[in-house]
C-alpha cells in the first residue's frame, strides 16, 4: 500500500490535492548526500520515500499575513500541514543536485494572503531547503508568492522553535503585517541566542558577537593568560562570532579554547559554513602551508643556517615551477615517504609538489617564459597600487580634499602632524595637471595610516626585533583608470617626546640605483601598515 502511494506521487497520478480552494506550490530541496557526493540521482532515489512520507517526511504550513487568529494572540492563522506529494523527476533542474516537488495546501480566502511558512523535517537527517513558490490564481489577491530559504533544515526534534520563513516581500519594520510580527520576534530571539547560552551545536542558528576572550589559556598557567580584547569603554572592538564554549576554570570571563589549532569544529552557523568543495580546498591548502612552513625550518636545522632567506632564489624555490636545487637527502626522504592519505587531501594540482606553493600569477608568465625579470614583476609601482586596492584594507583609501594632508591627532598632545609631502614632490607626476587641478578633478587619493599608528609607535618599536613607521601614501588616478603612487611619507615620533610632533621623510618613485632600493623599502613599510587589519579597532 505504501509502495503504491509512493509510485502515485512520483508519477503524478495522485491528483486529489489539485482541487478548488487549494494552493499549488513547488518546493526546491537538496538532500544532504547531494552536497557531500556527486551521485545525486542515487541519493535522491534512495531517500525519496522518506521525503514524500506523510508521517516521517517534510511538512509545510502556511501562515497568513493578513488574517490573525484571535485565539492565538492575534498571530497569523496557520493552515493545515501539507506534504511533498510529487517529485518532478521529468524536469531537469538548472542547478545539479536540486530536486523539485509539488505541494498542495488547503487554503481558503478567509485565511487571507500567505506571508510565512512553517517547515518541519520529520526525518533523521538534514536537508537543504532552497525555495517554495506558490503559483497561479489559487493565491488569493496575488499571482505568485515566493519564499526564499537557502537554509539547512535539521530534524524537528532538535529545534526549540519552528523553522519559519517569510515571503520575499520588502517593507519597513513598522510596516510589517501585524499577524507576522510575533513570528518575526520569535525568529529574532532564536538568531540572537536569547535563550541559548551554549555550547552551540551544529543545528543551532545563533548569530551573535562576542569579545576576543579566548586568546589565552589561563587554566594552563598564569603566563598563558591573555587580556580580553573588546568590551571596554576605550576599546569596545574588535568582536568575533560567538561560539558558546564553556568558560575556563581559572577565569570565568575567558572562554575555553579548542584543543587543536587545526580543529574545524569551531561553531559557525550551518548556513554560513563552507561547502564540501571549498572546505576541501581550505583543509588542503592549510596542510600545504603547514608543511611549507615546516620544511624550511627542517632545512635550517639540517644546514645550520640562520632562519632567514639568503636571496630571492631561495624564496622562489618555495613555489612550483621555481628553480630547483639538489634536495637534501633528509628532505628527499620526507617527500618519498609522504603518505598517500596526506596527498589525497591536498588541493587539485598540488599532488606533484606537495611541499611547494602555487606560483603567484604576477610572475607566473615570466617564469614560464624564462624572462630575465621573472622574479620582480611584483615590485612595479602599478602592482603596488593594485595590491593596495585589492588588499585587506581598500576602504581606508580616501579622496584627498586638501593639500597637504592634515592630521586628526590632538595637537596639544601630539604636536603638529601635518603631512610633509609638498607640491615639489609630486608635481612632475600629475600628467600635466597642477596639484589644485588634480584635487578639483578628484584624482588625488591617500592611504593614510599615520594617525592610526603614531600613538603606538614607541611601544611597538621597543619590542625586540621590531621597527615600523607610520605611513602616508599619496596616489594618483591616471587617465587609464588605474592608480599609481606619487610619494610615501615615513614618520616616527620626535625623539624629545610625542608633543613635539613627528620626524618625517618623504620618498618618491625611483627605479635605479640606491634611490630605487630605498623606494622599494618605502613601499614595503607602507604595505606593513596596510596589512594590519586590527588598525580599524585602534581608534
Amino acid at each position: 500500500m505504501l509502495l503504491h502511494g509512493i509510485v502515485d506521487r512520483l508519477t503524478g497520478r495522485n491528483k486529489e490535492a489539485w482541487k478548488e480552494g487549494r494552493i499549488r506550490g513547488t518546493a526546491v530541496l537538496v538532500k544532504k548526500e547531494v552536497l557531500d557526493v556527486d551521485d545525486f540521482h542515487a541519493s535522491l532515489l534512495d531517500g525519496v520515500h522518506k521525503l514524500l512520507g506523510w508521517d516521517e517526511g517534510v511538512s509545510f504550513q502556511l501562515v497568513s499575513a493578513t488574517a490573525g487568529d484571535p485565539h492565538n494572540g492575534g498571530r497569523g492563522k496557520v493552515g493545515k500541514s501539507a506534504h511533498l506529494e510529487e517529485a518532478v523527476v521529468t524536469l531537469k533542474s538548472k542547478t545539479s543536485g536540486e530536486a523539485m516537488f509539488r505541494v498542495n495546501f488547503e487554503w481558503d480566502p478567509s485565511q487571507g494572503i500567505p506571508g510565512a511558512i512553517i517547515v518541519k523535517n520529520m526525518q533523521n537527517a538534514e536537508f537543504f531547503f532552497k525555495t517554495l513558490t506558490l503559483e497561479g490564481v489559487g493565491v488569493p489577491g496575488k499571482g505568485t508568492v515566493v519564499f526564499v530559504a537557502n537554509s539547512w533544515i535539521y530534524p524537528h526534534k532538535l529545534y526549540s522553535h519552528d523553522r519559519v520563513f517569510f515571503a520575499n516581500d520588502t517593507y519597513l519594520p513598522s510596516k510589517m503585517p501585524a499577524p507576522l510580527v510575533p513570528y518575526r520576534q520569535d525568529e529574532l530571539k532564536v538568531l540572537r541566542g536569547a535563550d541559548n547560552p551554549g555550547p552551540y551545536k551544529e543545528h543551532d542558528r545563533v548569530y551573535r558577537y562576542d569579545y576576543y576572550n579566548d586568546l589565552g589559556d589561563p587554566d594552563k598557567d598564569e603566563e598563558h593568560a591573555r587580556p580580553i580584547l573588546g568590551g571596554s569603554q576605550e576599546h569596545p572592538y574588535p568582536r568575533r562570532g560567538r561560539t558558546g564554549r564553556h568558560p575556563t576554570k581559572t577565569d570565568p570571563n575567558s572562554e575555553s579554547r579548542l584543543l587543536c589549532p587545526f580543529d574545524l569544529s569551531i561553531y559557525v552557523p550551518r548556513d554560513e559554513r563552507f561547502g564540501h568543495l571549498k572546505k576541501s580546498d581550505f583543509v588542503g591548502y592549510s596542510l600545504k602551508v603547514f608543511i611549507e612552513a615546516l620544511v624550511p625550518m627542517i632545512g635550517v636545522a639540517i644546514d645550520g643556517e640562520r632562519s632567514e632567506f639568503d636571496s630571492f632564489e631561495d624564496i622562489l624555490r618555495m613555489y612550483e615551477l621555481g628553480p630547483e636545487k639538489a634536495n637534501n637527502p633528509i628532505l628527499a626522504e620526507i617527500r618519498k615517504n609522504m603518505p598517500s592519505e596526506f596527498t589525497s587531501m591536498l588541493p587539485v594540482g598540488g599532488h606533484d609538489n606537495p611541499l611547494k606553493m602555487p606560483l603567484p600569477q604576477i610572475i607566473k608568465t615570466d617564469v614560464l617564459s624564462k624572462a630575465p625579470e621573472d622574479k620582480f614583476g611584483w615590485r612595479t609601482d602599478e602592482e603596488f597600487a593594485r595590491e593596495i586596492l585589492a588588499g585587506v584594507n581598500p576602504v581606508t583609501i580616501r579622496r584627498l580634499t586638501e593639500f597637504p594632508a592634515k592630521s586628526t591627532l590632538d595637537p596639544n598632545e601630539y604636536g603638529d602632524h601635518t603631512s610633509k609631502i609638498t607640491e615639489a614632490h609630486i608635481q612632475h607626476n600629475l600628467e600635466g595637471l597642477t596639484v589644485q587641478d588634480a584635487l578639483r578633478n578628484n584624482r588625488l587619493f591617500i592611504l593614510d595610516h599615520h594617525d592610526n599608528f603614531m600613538p603606538f609607535l614607541d611601544r611597538i618599536n621597543k619590542l625586540d626585533g621590531n621597527f615600523i613607521y607610520a605611513t602616508r601614501t599619496l596616489l594618483f588616478l591616471k587617465g587609464d583608470g588605474t592608480l599609481k603612487p606619487l610619494a610615501i611619507e615615513l614618520s616616527v615620533p620626535h625623539a624629545d617626546g610625542q608633543k613635539h610632533g613627528a620626524v618625517s621623510k618623504v620618498f618618491t618613485p625611483a627605479h635605479a640605483g640606491v634611490e630605487g632600493r630605498i623606494w622599494q623599502l618605502a613601499k614595503a613599510y607602507a604595505c606593513v601598515n596596510d596589512s594590519y587589519v586590527w588598525v580599524h579597532s585602534l581608534g
